[in-house]
């Protein structure tokens, strides 16, 4: 997931690659209400790597990281794996397939993960750094 959020020059654009307009339209509103992080003044544009397309809502915290990573320049390690669901109220719900999301990450080189407490691997399974 990548993202780049800058001073508008005009009209603020938003434009989302790979993911669909309303959702991310959605996540920053989420984004602006609770987390504090501001974008009615910025272009925002996100791209799913890669060329896929992301029907589900597991990247949506992915999307919000990559968004704040941005506006905060602040890169986000490589070596960092994140999904889960993010509602209305700014809470981070589980997604389906977590531990199996986990073991694909680990079996891909990441390191790291920030997931929902819910998906958090059992006592006893291989475990990420973070």
């Amino acid at each position: 997931m990548q993202a780049l959020v800058d001073d508008s020059q005009g009209q603020p654009r938003r434009m989302a690659l790979g993911l669909d307009f309303q959702r991310l339209s959605m996540l920053l509103a989420v984004m602006h209400r609770h987390g504090g992080i501001h974008t009615s003044g910025q272009d925002v544009y996100v791209n799913v790597v890669g060329g896929v397309k992301v029907i589900e809502t597991g990247s949506d915290l992915a999307v919000l990281l990559a968004c704040a990573s941005s506006i905060k320049e602040k890169p986000l390690p490589s070596s960092l794996a994140v999904f889960g669901e993010v509602g209305l109220s700014g809470e981070i719900r589980p997604v389906p397939n977590g531990q199996e999301r986990l073991k694909e990450a680990m079996k891909h080189g990441f390191k790291h993960a920030i997931i929902p407490k819910a998906n958090a691997p059992a006592k006893g399974a291989p475990q990420f750094k973070g």
